[in-house]
């Protein structure tokens, strides 16, 4: 029993291919050189906006690549919509804190 303990003590198995305490990824996450090269270059940003443009008004181009592309710009032209969460349970929290503290 001690012998079949200590081998599957040795083999790693999936997900676990490094000792305890080990990282697998010693310099951290890589930067994002796509990014960083994309916001270099002069009039990137106004050839992808072209490129999108193009797309959106291209009346052979399928309708969700046209909804697609009008989406894009319209997120990066006014940033995405703010969401309105509407929740019960932080009035209730609020109510019972103010309950208990009077």
């Amino acid at each position: 029993m001690a012998t079949n303990s200590t081998v599957s003590a040795k083999k790693r198995g999936p997900g676990r291919p490094f000792k305890k305490g080990q990282s697998g990824n010693p310099s951290g996450r890589p930067k994002n050189e796509i990014g960083e090269y994309i916001r270099s270059q002069d009039g990137v940003a106004q050839e992808i906006a072209d490129f999108l443009l193009g797309i959106m008004r291209d009346k052979n181009a399928s309708e969700g690549a046209r909804i697609a592309a009008a989406k894009e710009l319209s997120d990066r032209g006014w940033g995405k919509p703010t969401q309105q969460i509407e929740s019960d349970s932080m009035d209730k929290f609020i109510e019972a804190l103010n309950s208990r503290y009077k």
